[in-house]
């Protein structure tokens, strides 16, 4: 099969074509249970060493009683953070194994690693008789080795699950849950230690500067490096791709070194910085983030609208999943008229749709994986069985 060119495929079910060997409720992208079970358990016994590590590092510097309280108070700005990539994650949401891995990465990993490859630097520094060394690490080592490590994970999500890293969109959803896991643990630590230093107002002052103020400082910086792996996805020269790359790094770096800097003015400096560059940032950002969303249910519709040409689609089903409003509709109306069973064909169907439609523009742009034209069959004939399934007709 050619995948130039949907209009030349024949829609499953249509006269002459075998019917699909589809079962509804299958996933396309299942992997095997033997490989899942085996992948799961060496990533989950490295987060839980990782886990076990962090906890002796706050163990030896607060007590339980706090590190408790600290969590408590660390985790309300997780709330608001993690919804909010979500809610940019919604056209095509991404699987939850690699939102969890994301998070976990941030929290566990990334963080254990910042601690020892900082701690390690701060001693060089002190041994160097460097000139004041803890704003020194602060300013440069600290946004260094953090922004690496948290960029490590995005990158280990591109690399081995290529299928599922589509653009920018998905590069900024890995990286604000990878600073969100980061930003809890090191919250973590900050608050614990401001409370073992100055008390409860040492405890409520680092919340607001933390944890209200500036709680998506962390996933602000690394959405630069996903933004420039997301770029890299779409980039067909490979020059480009480590560029795009690199500059989403060294950013990512840069604005977090001036946010620290911005940290050690003293509290007039701070607020300064907070209103003249750090609120109007983080407000361009969220505009950002809008802006792709309504491109994505573009890029949805112009690159399905071939399929509906075809026979595959109909163009009010087209109009429907490229946009969220009528998409929610369509879940609504499949529940109220088939049960949970039409809601699960309902939410396959839009899924499997939005994964056609990405794996589509890749493929116009000529930088899809290998395996492209036999994934993009299997798609169609999953929304076709989807689609007989929620409407009420039986899948042969």
């Amino acid at each position: 099969m050619s995948s130039g060119d949907p209009t030349t495929m024949q829609p499953a079910g249509a006269p002459g074509s075998p019917a699909p060997q589809w079962s509804p409720a299958a996933n396309p992208t299942r992997r095997p249970l033997l490989r899942t079970v085996i992948t799961a358990g060496i990533v989950a016994s490295g987060f839980l060493v990782c886990l076990l590590v962090l906890l002796d590092i706050l163990g030896q510097r607060l007590t339980t009683q706090t590190i408790v309280v600290a969590a408590l108070m660390a985790i309300v700005p997780v709330f608001v953070i993690v919804p909010t990539f979500l809610w940019l994650d919604r056209y095509e949401a991404e699987p939850v194994r690699y939102r969890v891995f994301a998070f976990l990465w941030g929290a566990l990993v990334a963080v254990v690693g910042a601690f020892f490859l900082n701690t390690f630097g701060l001693k060089l520094l002190v041994e160097a008789a460097w000139n004041d060394p803890l704003a020194t690490g602060a300013v440069y080592l600290a946004p260094v080795t953090e922004e690496t490590l948290k960029g490590l994970g995005i990158l280990l999500i591109f690399l081995l699950r290529r299928r599922e890293f589509d653009g920018v969109i998905d590069g900024i959803v890995y990286a604000g849950l990878i600073g969100a896991g980061f930003a809890f643990s090191e919250n973590i630590l900050y608050l614990g230690q401001a409370y073992n230093e100055y008390g409860s107002e040492g405890l409520t002052a680092t919340f607001l500067v933390r944890g209200l103020m500036g709680p998506f400082g962390h996933p602000l910086f690394t959405s630069l490096t996903g933004i420039g792996i997301g770029i890299a996805v779409t980039a067909r020269r490979p020059a480009t791709r480590v560029l795009a790359v690199v500059v989403g790094w060294v950013c990512a770096m840069l604005l977090h070194g001036l946010w620290n800097l911005s940290a050690l003015a003293g509290m007039d400096g701070f607020f300064e910085a907070y209103l003249t560059y750090q609120v109007p940032l983080f407000l361009a950002f969220l505009g950002f983030l809008l802006w792709l969303r309504r491109r994505e249910g573009r890029l949805i519709g112009r690159h399905l609208s071939p399929y509906a040409d075809a026979g595959w689609l109909t163009h009010a089903e087209v109009t429907m999943l490229s946009h969220l409003r009528l998409r929610r509709a369509a879940r609504s109306w499949a529940r109220r008229t088939g049960g949970r069973a039409a809601r699960r064909s309902m939410d396959a169907f839009q899924d499997s749709a939005s994964d056609l439609a990405l794996l589509r523009s890749r493929i116009v742009r000529g930088t899809a994986e290998e395996g492209a034209a036999a994934r993009e069959l299997v798609l169609l004939e999953a929304i076709t069985a989807h689609r007989r399934d929620f409407i009420g007709s039986p899948v042969t």
